[in-house]
C-alpha cells in the first residue's frame, strides 16, 4: 500500500506552484509562508481559506507551541539569489542564503512535534538553483548534513548533481532536473531535494531505473501560424525565465540567442505575462489580478517553480510504498562512489549521468526523466500581446549596437530581424538616437561592477 502524505506546509510559498501541482493529487495545504506583497495578493485571491503566516523565521515556534499544524510534508524554495550569478553568489554571507538553514530548523521542529503526537517524521521537499551545489560557503553541505543529523559538515567545493545521504536522523536524496523534458519549452535546470525519516527512502522517488535510451530534444518549425497570426521563434525552447525579465533585459546569453524573444507578424517582442505563465506550467492568467502590474507578474512567475516537474515528483511520492533500491546493501558495489561518515552514515555521489548500482540495475541520474514529454513554442504563444512589450526600431538598433561594441555573438537570424526593424527608424528617431549616444546612455557599465552581474539596457529605446 502506498504511504500517505496528504497535509502540506509551504515555506517561501511565492505564488504556490506547489498547490497548482499537488492539490489535484489530493494533497491538502495547511499553511503558507510568504512576505512579498504581490505573491501574497495571489495567495489571498487563489487560496483565501489557507493562512499565510508571513515570515518563515517564526514558524518553528508556532509548530512547537501547537499554534499551527505539523503537516506530513514541508516544502519550500528558499531565496535562490544568494546562489545565483545575478545575486553575486554570496551564499551564507547573504541573509537570503541563511534562510536555507532556517528551513532545516522548521523541519526539525515539525518532526519533534509529530514525534510527540506519535506520527512518522515528515517528508521534506526543497527546490533551488543548481548554483547552490558550488556555493563557496557550502550552504548545500550544511543543509544536507543538518537534515541527515551529521555532527559535522562534509567539506566539498562541488556537490554532485545527483546524490544520496543516509544519516542517523534522515535519509536525503537530490537530483537536478530540467523542465524542458517535462512538457515545458523552457530550459530550466533546478535542484530538487527530498528527505525523510529512516523508514523513508527518497531515492526511490527522485531516481528511476534506467531501461531505455534517453531522448533528444526534438526539432520543431521556427515559423508557424496560430489564430491567424504568423510567429517566428529562434529556438525550440527558451532559456531560463528570470524575475527581471519584464523590466530591464538581463545581459546574458538569452539576450543574444533570441530564445526569450518572439516575432509576431514581422515585429519582435518579449513574451507576455500570459506566455510566461504557460512557460512555467501555470494556469492561464493565474497572476492576472485586478490592477496587477506586468512587472509584478513577470517577477512572481520568474521566481516560481516549473509545475510539471513538481507534479511528476508529487505523483511518484503518492505512489511510494517502500524501498526498492536497497542502496544500503549495495554499498560494496558502490564503493568508488561512497563516502563513509564513521558511525553516522554515508554519502553516495551519483554524478549527473547513468549510475550503476549493481550488476542488475542502473539508475537514471540525468536531468531528463525516463519518459520525456516535449512541447514546442506554438503551445505557448498568444496573439493577444500588449503593445508595450514590442521592441521599437530604436530598441532594436540599441541591441545591435551593444553586440558590436562588445564583440558579442548573436543569433544570425535574430540579427537579421533586428536590422530589418531598425531600418524602419524615422528621421526623428535617428536624430534622437544620435543624441542618446552622445550622452553615453548605452556606454559600458562602471568598471567596479562585478563580472556577470546584471547588465541591463532598455530595449524600447
Amino acid at each position: 500500500m502506498p504511504m500517505l502524505f496528504t497535509s502540506v506546509g509551504s515555506v517561501c510559498s511565492g505564488i504556490e506552484a506547489a498547490s497548482v501541482a499537488w492539490e489535484p493529487l489530493g494533497m491538502r495545504f495547511e499553511w503558507f509562508s510568504e512576505t512579498a506583497a504581490f505573491p501574497s495578493r495571489v495567495l489571498a485571491e487563489k487560496y483565501p481559506h489557507i493562512e499565510n503566516l508571513g515570515d518563515m523565521i517564526g514558524i518553528p515556534e508556532k509548530i512547537s507551541s501547537g499554534g499551527i499544524a505539523a503537516p506530513d510534508l514541508i516544502c519550500g524554495g528558499t531565496p535562490c539569489q544568494a546562489f545565483s550569478l545575478a545575486g553575486r553568489k554570496n551564499g551564507l554571507n547573504d541573509n537570503r542564503g541563511n534562510l536555507t538553514l532556517r528551513f532545516a530548523d522548521i523541519a526539525d521542529s515539525n518532526d519533534a512535534r509529530r514525534q510527540a503526537e506519535g506520527k512518522e517524521p515528515s517528508v521534506i521537499f526543497w527546490e533551488n538553483v543548481e548554483g547552490v551545489l558550488t556555493d563557496k560557503t557550502n550552504t548545500f553541505g550544511r543543509l544536507v548534513c543538518s537534515l541527515a543529523g551529521f555532527d559535522t559538515v562534509i567539506p566539498r567545493k562541488r556537490w554532485p548533481n545527483a546524490g544520496v545521504i543516509h544519516g542517523a536522523k534522515r535519509n536525503v536524496a537530490w537530483r537536478v532536473l530540467d523542465a524542458k523534458y517535462f512538457g515545458l519549452p523552457q530550459q530550466r535546470r533546478r535542484l530538487y531535494l527530498m528527505a525523510g525519516g529512516k523508514n523513508f527512502f527518497p531515492e526511490n522517488i527522485l531516481f528511476e531505473y534506467h531501461t531505455g535510451n534517453l531522448e533528444e530534444y526534438p526539432s520543431a518549425p521556427s515559423t508557424f501560424e496560430k489564430d491567424g497570426h504568423l510567429f517566428e521563434v529562434f529556438r525550440e525552447y527558451t532559456d531560463c525565465l528570470y524575475s527581471a525579465y519584464g523590466t530591464k533585459w538581463n545581459g546574458n546569453a538569452a539576450a543574444y540567442n533570441g530564445s526569450l524573444f518572439i516575432v509576431q507578424d514581422g515585429r519582435i517582442r518579449r513574451f507576455s505575462p500570459l506566455e510566461c505563465e504557460r512557460l512555467m506550467g501555470l494556469p492561464d492568467n493565474y497572476t492576472d489580478l485586478p490592477g496587477a502590474k506586468k512587472t509584478n507578474r513577470y517577477q512572481a512567475v520568474g521566481n516560481s517553480w516549473a509545475v510539471p516537474v513538481v507534479r511528476w515528483i508529487g505523483r511518484r511520492l503518492a505512489d511510494y510504498s517502500c524501498d526498492t533500491m536497497d542502496l544500503d546493501s549495495r554499498k560494496e558495489f558502490l564503493c568508488a562512489q561512497t563516502t563513509e561518515i564513521p558511525g553516522q552514515g554515508f554519502l553516495l555521489d551519483f554524478g549527473k549521468g547513468i549510475a550503476e548500482i549493481g550488476a542488475d540495475h542502473t539508475l537514471n541520474c540525468t536531468a531528463a526523466p525516463e519518459a520525456c514529454e516535449f512541447r514546442d513554442m506554438s503551445a505557448v504563444v498568444s496573439p493577444d500581446a500588449p503593445e508595450d512589450i514590442y521592441i521599437s526600431p530604436v530598441g532594436c538598433c540599441g541591441i545591435i549596437r551593444r553586440t558590436q561594441e562588445r564583440n558579442l555573438k548573436i543569433n544570425p537570424r535574430l540579427r537579421e530581424v533586428l536590422l530589418s526593424i531598425s531600418s524602419q527608424m524615422t528621421p526623428e528617431e535617428i536624430e534622437k538616437r544620435s543624441r542618446v549616444q552622445k550622452r553615453g546612455r548605452f556606454s559600458d557599465p562602471p568598471a567596479a561592477q562585478a563580472p556577470g552581474a546584471e547588465d541591463t539596457f532598455d530595449t524600447n529605446g
